[in-house]
């Protein structure tokens, strides 16, 4: 059995945040395992060289536990949310090139039931346009024009909730980032407080959590800008062209309804030969 779109995407979204969910949960558990290990390996009293430190753990560390969950989860919506955006906001999947086919061949042959019904069981976007305005096509074409554009803002506005979304994780980036920054630069004062001899390595881990908090946090909010903008404008094409296409096949399908139907095949006159012999019969009948 064929899954349609909308099950796909399902499918795909769950596939996504899974898979993330697991790799961002394996990494915060073998992260401070990993640190762990390497500091009961080393012999006491010897300091470890910076540039020996994996990064990855080195960040997955400083980030911590609470701000790790808060990142991961919003790096996993981000990554979702795009991937969605992606599949959905396509010109192939928005206005169908064999759809727009055969309805316009379907209305030529005067099949207006029939492209009723192809309108209505594609659930594309210009599919839900003309279902709309086929339903008022017979109120004339100005109203079937507004039902049509009607159906086109309340799609697009559907739409524009989820791209709202890419929005709203660049905006709370960097103040994630700020909250982990004000997070580590209190604990940075608090070590300074704490004992009359600093201890550079202590104070050293707490500014790296907030340094590496705010990294993520900006790093999040680039791409979801980006993307933000990217779909912005693509769904604004796209719901023009949806329009102007559904306009001109409804406009197609009116004036072919206009048109009078062909004239039923006229009967052939009959041959002289039997017009001569209906003659001969009627004559002896008169005899």
């Amino acid at each position: 059995m064929m899954l349609s779109a909308g099950s796909l995407r399902t499918r795909l979204a769950r596939f996504c945040v899974l898979g993330f969910v697991f790799v961002f949960a394996i990494s915060l558990l073998l992260g401070p395992m990993a640190g762990t290990a390497r500091a009961e390996d080393a012999p006491a009293g010897e300091t470890k060289a910076p540039e020996g430190d994996n990064l990855f753990l080195h960040l997955v560390k400083s980030v911590g536990i609470i701000f790790g969950l808060v990142l991961g989860f919003v790096s996993v919506s981000l990554i979702a949310l795009v991937v969605l955006l992606a599949m959905d906001l396509r010109m192939a999947v928005a206005i169908p090139p064999g759809f727009v086919e055969d309805f316009t061949d379907v209305v030529n042959k005067r099949k207006f039931k029939e492209a009723y019904e192809m309108a209505k069981n594609d659930s594309s976007f210009l599919g839900r346009v003309m279902t709309a305005g086929m339903g008022r096509l017979q109120y004339g074409i100005e109203d079937a024009r507004e039902a049509a554009f009607a159906t086109v803002e309340t799609i697009k506005s559907g739409k524009e909730q989820l791209n709202a979304y890419l929005a709203t994780i660049g905006t709370l980036g960097p103040l994630l980032g700020l909250v982990g920054t004000v997070w580590g630069m209190i604990g940075a004062f608090r070590v300074i407080a704490a004992s009359n001899k600093i201890d550079p390595r202590a104070l050293a881990a707490e500014i790296s959590h907030a340094l590496v908090v705010t990294l993520l946090g900006v790093a999040l909010s680039v791409p979801s800008i980006f993307f933000n903008t990217f779909f912005r404008n693509r769904l604004t094409r796209l719901a023009m062209d949806t329009g102007n296409v559904a306009d001109d096949l409804l406009t197609q399908m009116y004036h072919n309804s206009k048109k009078p139907a062909p004239a039923p095949a006229a009967v052939p006159a009959p041959l002289p030969a039997e017009a001569d012999a209906r003659g001969t019969t009627q004559a002896i009948k008169q005899k």
